[in-house]
């Protein structure tokens, strides 16, 4: 809102002459760095004159104040004025207001404006910077603010008194602190609403909760979120640089997220007096503070941490100024008087506002300037598009909204209230995240804007007291939402406690379904035999943990006799297969033991045991192991039972006890073939590649041979094939445990032995009497590529004529691959011993053609003249 001077007199400089500055009037400047008691100062000055009114630079500031005032001197007397509020007795004489808002039209004898550096700001300065050349009091004017704008009050405002006033206390920087280790009495400083929600939820996790401060925030919400902190229901504050504007809050510590902010166009770092004026926050009167960076934000540079510990800047050179001598004649003479260049080289044109962008694109508009003829009319079009974007959608639908009500003005004389319900009635619904909360205020504080305006609505009151409830609603809404969200009480008491007194004190107990509590706050449960820290994770969990473990040191002896006495089924291999578990929770690790069946169990490290109770779990666990091995490997053990006094057989028993029912087959071994109908009756089966026994095979077999395997191995139990699998990739797995499994080498695959076996028998019958053609249907039946598996039947000592190309002269398909039987093996005095030596003449033969000097003639069977074929006989009979 612009007006005419206060107090306006006769011009006596340079500045005055091209602004119209009185220096009628006593104008004092209080500056200093924040914590200095200025605000304290105008306040008492101004309440001991007659009449007096004070800027500040936000709605929650002059709220504050109000309340201050109101305490003083009674509700009667003071007024509230700000862009959305308006509270303003009959014999109101002192005002607390926004700069904004500041009603230039009264004649008081005080005036003061705090923040008076904001004249600077490139998005709000020039009203500042108009009250800083226009406003002043009958009696006494006071400008409050910080040191860096001493240069230009001089030269700005002739005459003009400034007093410095040093900080009460003393400001020191801390460096890097974790997040989680900041010290409680802290405020975090963010930059964007993402930011602050993180740090937030985070703090709540870490540390039980904390109270949120933004710009945005009502002054209900406002209010409500920092009694949470004052009255120390949380110990934590996150919040935006709103702080910084003369919020005055217990902070011991103020620590930066972030060292940059958006600034409407584009992101940029703070000064280094913005980084003082958001820090000073912390300490008040007497109390020292300090300040330094936490999260992922970079640390300060030594020279900036040193001008904001001496509070030394450089001084401002520029202010923002925007013409308020308007021309109301037309909206392009409106327009043009905007835009006028500022009269002194002090002062400089900021960024563009929403106002007058508004205003540009309206006047535009063929209706509106239709509507716009008069010099009223462009007064109130400009009325209208001063309006505030609280909502900042970055769309045209504030424009609209301002087109709408200048319309309603000029049409109507007044808007509908109908339009207006409907406003208020869109916005007011209670429910639903913090985000859209905070947008349904930002819509409300434009309806009450609308509604603070008694020449655009009928029964104005009536409006304002109709938006004040919504918001209300909708600021209690968005103050459960945010302490539901990042304040846990129970959590923050406790930490509270910890902080204070240590563990020793704090009353613990253990429910009936294994939760731990800590002076009621769940802090953990019992797994097993341990105690699983769940809930709150806090710097002094060590702490915590002590008071809880005090709670179980009766419930673990009884766990351990639970435990001692359940039954196998309570037991179980975890699903590392290098653990033991009861009731789903591990308790002890397999390490390697004197033999593959018998490892050694150890119980994991827990400090709630003794080692008594540790030996009774092992010994629990060792007669549970012991049983279960021999369950799994009964026709192992039954055959060692069964075993008769036979040295041989003893032998290869013994080797398969070592395996764990599964020993690959040496070449010394071959005499053991005599042994095959004893080893049969054993269930024990030797074939051309291992000693085994089939029923071992089994899925339940092959994974507690895994389990054993590795636990004897000291490694982990990899991922094993697929009970199904009958061929894996041969380096699938480590080569030695997979000879250990059972799976066999063969070429580029490895095969189940059992398989690799019933395989090489079936073409060792089928191949005894003659070769036979290669059928495709093994590489189904082996899972395997086909032109894979001449390979893989070549790993297996199979012997594969390959497909010979026909003569040009030949018709017909080529013939096919023949399977010539299992090639030589080397027998234990290391002579070549063919496996059949009628296959191995034919091979000769085959191979290496006739013995010198001697023709081969085949020999054809002869052809029945009633056989089917009798007829091919003859061709076959013509071939050479």
């Amino acid at each position: 809102m612009t007006g005419v001077p206060m107090g306006a007199g006769p011009l006596h400089s340079a500045a005055g002459r091209a602004t119209g500055i009185s220096s009628s009037a006593q104008v004092r400047a209080v500056l200093g760095p924040t914590n200095t008691g200025k605000t304290h100062l105008a306040i008492e000055r101004m309440l001991a004159h007659a009449s007096g009114i004070i800027g500040f630079p936000l709605r929650l500031l002059a709220r504050e104040n109000y309340d201050r005032m109101v305490a003083r001197k009674g509700a009667g007397a003071v007024a509230l004025i700000t862009g959305e509020e308006k509270i303003i007795p009959p014999n109101a004489r002192w005002f607390s207001c926004t700069v904004e808002a500041m009603p230039l039209d009264r004649r008081v004898a005080f005036v003061a404006v705090d923040e008076i550096q904001l004249c600077a700001d490139p998005d709000r300065g020039h009203i500042f910077t108009d009250r800083l050349l226009h406003a002043r009091g009958q009696v006494e004017t006071m400008f409050l603010g910080a040191d860096t704008i001493r240069p230009l009050l001089r030269r700005l405002v002739p005459g003009i008194e400034i007093d410095h006033r040093p900080r009460l206390s003393h400001l020191a920087h801390t460096g890097v602190t974790k997040l989680t280790r900041l010290p409680p009495r802290s405020a975090i400083v963010a930059f964007s609403a993402a930011e602050v929600y993180a740090i937030a939820e985070l703090i709540r996790r870490r540390r039980g909760g904390c109270a949120i401060v933004m710009g945005q925030l009502s002054p209900r919400t406002r209010n409500a979120q920092v009694a949470l902190y004052q009255d120390k229901e949380v110990d934590y504050l996150v919040a935006t640089d709103a702080i910084g504007m003369g919020l005055n809050m217990d902070v011991n510590h103020v620590a930066f997220a972030s060292l940059s902010k958006f600034d409407g166009t584009r992101m940029r770092p703070l000064t280094p007096a913005e980084i003082a004026q958001v820090a000073g926050r912390a300490g008040r009167g007497l109390r020292d503070g300090t300040f330094g960076t936490t999260g992922m934000c970079r640390p300060l540079s030594e020279e900036v941490a040193e001008a904001v510990e001496e509070h030394r800047f450089d001084p401002l050179t520029r202010l923002s100024w925007r013409n308020s001598a308007l021309d109301f004649s037309s909206p392009d003479a409106l327009l043009s008087s905007l835009g006028r260049s500022p009269p002194l080289p002090e002062l400089t044109a900021g960024h563009e506002a929403s106002d007058v962008l508004a205003l540009a694109s309206l006047a535009a508009n063929p209706e509106i300037r239709t509507l716009a003829r008069s010099r009223a009319a462009t007064r109130l079009l400009w009325e209208s598009c001063q309006i505030p974007d609280f909502r900042k959608l970055g769309d045209e639908s504030h424009i609209r909204l301002c087109a709408r009500v200048f319309s309603y003005v000029m049409r109507d004389g007044r808007v509908p209230p109908a339009w207006m319900e409907g406003q208020i009635a869109a916005f007011l619904r209670p429910e639903g995240t913090i985000d859209s909360l905070m947008h349904r205020l930002s819509g409300i504080r434009v309806c009450a804007y609308i509604a603070a305006r008694p020449d655009w609505l009928r029964n104005a009151q009536y409006w304002q007291d109709r938006t004040r409830e919504a918001e209300n609603q909708l600021s209690d809404a968005l103050h459960e939402q945010l302490t539901a969200r990042f304040v846990d009480r129970r959590a923050a008491t406790l930490i509270r406690r910890l902080d204070e007194g240590g563990a020793d004190d704090l009353l613990s107990a253990v429910t009936a379904q294994g939760e731990v509590l800590v002076e009621g706050h769940a802090v953990g449960r019992i797994a097993g035999l341990d105690l699983l820290a769940e809930g709150i994770d806090v710097p002094d969990r060590r702490l915590l943990m002590r008071a809880a473990r005090r709670a179980v040191r009766t419930e673990i002896p009884r766990r351990v006799h639970v435990l001692a006495h359940a039954p196998d089924s309570c037991f179980d291999f975890a699903a590392d297969g290098r653990h033991l578990t009861w009731e789903g929770v591990n308790v002890a690790r397999l390490r390697r033991g004197h033999h593959l069946l018998h490892p050694r169990i150890e119980v994991l490290d827990n400090p709630l045991l003794d080692n008594v109770q540790r030996e009774r779990i092992r010994e629990r666990l060792a007669e549970w192991l012991g049983r279960h091995v021999r369950e799994v490997f009964a026709p192992l053990f039954a055959a060692q039972a069964a075993m008769p006094d036979d040295p041989a057989l003893r032998g290869v028993v013994h080797r398969l006890m070592e395996g764990a029912g599964l020993t690959p087959l040496e070449r010394h071994e071959e005499r053991s073939r005599g042994l095959r109908g004893h080893l049969g009756r054993l269930g024990i089966r030797i074939g051309q590649l291992a000693l085994f026994m089939p029923a071992l095979m089994k899925p339940r077999g092959m994974r507690l041979r895994a389990i054993l395997t590795c636990a004897h191995m000291e490694t982990e139990i990899p991922d094993l094939p697929a009970p199904g699998r009958i061929s894996v990739p041969h380096d699938m797995l480590p080569a030695l445990f997979m000879d250990r499994m059972g799976w066999m080498r063969a070429g580029p695959v490895r095969i189940r032995v059992d398989i690799a076996e019933k395989l090489i028998t079936e073409l060792t019958r089928q191949t005894r009497q003659h070769p036979v053609p290669l059928s495709h249907a093994l590489a189904s039946r082996l899972s395997i590529r086909r032109d894979a598996i001449q390979a893989v039947l070549k790993g297996l000592d199979i012997h594969v004529r390959p497909s010979r190309p026909m003569s040009p002269e030949q018709f017909g398909p080529p013939p096919p691959a023949m399977l010539v039987g299992r090639l030589r093996r080397k027998g234990s005095s290391g002579a070549s011993k063919p496996v059949s030596a009628r296959h191995s003449r034919q091979e000769r033969t085959h191979e290496h053609g006739s013995p010198k000097g001697m023709q081969v003639v085949a020999r054809r069977p002869a052809i029945r003249e009633d056989h089917p074929f009798a007829a091919l006989a003859v061709l076959r009979n013509r071939r050479p």
